[in-house]
């Protein structure tokens, strides 16, 4: 628990990177034998791009730098539990054990919303949930209170703005 913790906390590292890019704040690091192969962290709003997920980008860096797509002794340590399409690029590079922080009660495909393990796939891999999960969870609830305060704040600049232009006819 002790490494499983350790670990974590760089792809929490990795989150904060989002964060500050005002990305929701999810990091993955994908470990060999323990050490770190990869790491990266949600880019989806910065490149515009769907795909753009932590554990996408970071199975691809580890494709390339083990020189191949079958990920079978490695491990992926993420901040949230995937969504579907992140579960499916783990069971498709055959990622031997997933480590997660956060339940994803919208969009979880490893035991929250669906389970993509009970389904009758090539490749199962081991799941363990709730790894410095207060924390994970705290850092997103952080994120979205703070988004949602924003944007309430400019609204009501952008209304109070508006009502200086109006001049009732008296």
């Amino acid at each position: 628990m002790e490494n499983e913790e350790r670990i974590m906390r760089k792809a929490l590292a990795e989150a904060d990177k989002a964060a500050e890019l005002l990305e929701v704040p999810v990091g993955a690091v994908v470990t060999l034998d323990g050490e770190v192969i990869s790491s990266a962290y949600n880019t989806r709003e910065t490149d515009k791009n769907a795909v753009c997920h932590a554990e996408v980008k970071a199975i691809d860096e580890a494709c390339r730098k083990l020189g191949g797509w079958r990920l079978h002794k490695c491990e992926i340590y993420v901040t949230l539990e995937p969504c579907p399409m992140c579960a499916g690029a783990i069971v498709n590079s055959r990622i031997k054990r997933v480590v997660y922080g956060a339940k994803d009660e919208k969009a979880g495909a490893f035991g929250t919303k669906l389970n993509l393990n009970d389904f009758a796939l090539n490749h199962k891999p081991e799941i363990v949930g709730g790894v410095l999960e207060e924390e994970c969870a705290s850092k997103l609830s952080s994120f979205f209170a703070a988004l949602r305060e924003s944007r309430q704040k400019r609204s009501e600049s952008e209304k109070s703005s508006s009502n200086k232009d109006f001049s009732p006819d008296i």
